[in-house]
């Protein structure tokens, strides 16, 4: 079936890209000689996972305990919860998948670590635990070393709570106004977390992983300071508009949404069946991933959506106007592609134009 056959909005995913930026970032790791655990949250899909560990990742990242439950009994057993768990009801999951597969999870204080050794008492497997290393970002994340050190010393009393090494994402490279700034803010970020490792070491613990992540860097090859042992990308598998500006190509978007034109009320206004519903009405303000709009419209150049209602996309451009018509499919390249996959069901593969597959988004709405 060709795609445009399809019914709208429909989430298409084009597979030979696709497995192209899948085979290109793991031979970045390949060459940086660190391991690559792909952050899946941009798809949710395990079985887009299962074609990231066949090409060489030696596991996954997930952000919430709900999309590790499935994507291990999907058969995907080698999972890291790159968030800090909270809850005995939580802890209670991720003691229950510890019994059959390998699983860490971040943490960033005492009282965590506290509660982390009270749920896993009498537990057959120990908590496997990563501390996370605040960078710049301004979210979560240890920022004190004084803390640490006394964090560290919490693990240490614990009987039931494995320290396996550190962590950190540096989002704030996405505000990066130029590639050498880029650059600058992606190494200070892992030299943050290269020196609270090594503070770990000074103290008698053994930092199994040190694992940094975000696209940007690696899809503009920067090479991985010594010392790092794990990255963690998720967009660059679909890519959006965002990241595509990084880059300064929209050849590496494997994703977009199709969507049916249902109306031209103006001569410069076209309305199409997809809303916020459906691509989110997220757009970036500032940097290299900074995108005008809240989508491009594929094929039409400087075509983006200007505004959208939940079930609507208004596009005002008196040029793509003449050159569209009531029924009509057009492609959206989301601004950000993470959120707009937890929006649809179903995504289609397509190659040559093609629907070879359909694949159930099985993380969606995992949210706990």
């Amino acid at each position: 079936m060709h795609y445009t056959e399809l019914d709208t909005p429909a989430f298409l995913i084009d597979k030979k890209i696709m497995e192209k930026n899948i085979e290109k970032m793991q031979r970045t790791a390949e060459r940086n000689k660190v391991t690559l655990r792909p952050h899946t949250k941009t798809h949710k899909m395990s079985r887009l996972a299962e074609m990231q560990e066949t090409a060489g990742a030696a596991g996954i990242t997930v952000a919430k305990v709900g999309e590790a439950e499935v994507m291990a009994s999907r058969g995907l057993n080698n999972i890291f919860i790159a968030n800090e768990i909270v809850g005995e009801q939580k802890l209670a999951r991720i003691r229950k998948l510890a019994e059959s597969i390998d699983i860490s999870f971040g943490i960033d204080s005492i009282p965590q670590v506290n509660e982390i050794e009270s749920v896993f008492e009498g537990a057959s497997e120990k908590a496997q635990v990563l501390v996370e290393i605040e960078v710049g970002e301004k979210r979560s994340g240890v920022i004190e070393e004084e803390y640490y050190r006394a964090l560290l010393e919490a693990l240490r009393q614990c009987r039931n709570v494995q320290f396996k090494g550190v962590f950190s994402h540096d989002g704030h490279t996405y505000k990066a106004e130029t590639i050498e700034e880029l650059r600058e803010l992606f190494l200070e970020a892992a030299k943050r977390t290269l020196h609270f490792a090594g503070i770990a070491s000074e103290t008698g613990f053994e930092p199994e992983t040190v694992s940094i992540g975000s696209t940007p860097p690696f899809i503009l090859n920067f090479e991985v300071p010594r010392g790092v042992t794990e990255i963690r990308p998720g967009t660059y598998i679909l890519m959006d508009a965002g990241q595509s500006n990084v880059i300064g190509s929209f050849e590496r978007s494997a994703a977009t949404v199709l969507t049916t034109v249902i109306s031209k009320p103006t001569n410069e206004r076209v309305i199409t069946d997809v809303g916020a519903k459906g691509i989110t009405m997220q757009t970036r303000t500032k940097g290299l991933t900074a995108t005008e709009g809240l989508g491009l419209i594929k094929g039409f150049d400087g075509v983006h959506i200007d505004s959208v209602f939940d079930e609507h996309a208004i596009i005002c451009n008196e040029v793509f106007s003449r050159r569209v018509e009531v029924g009509d499919k057009v492609r959206i390249i989301p601004n950000h592609i993470c959120p707009v996959s937890n929006l649809h069901e179903t995504a289609y593969l397509i190659e040559d134009d093609e629907v070879v597959e359909e694949i159930d988004i099985d993380c969606r709405g995992k949210l706990k």
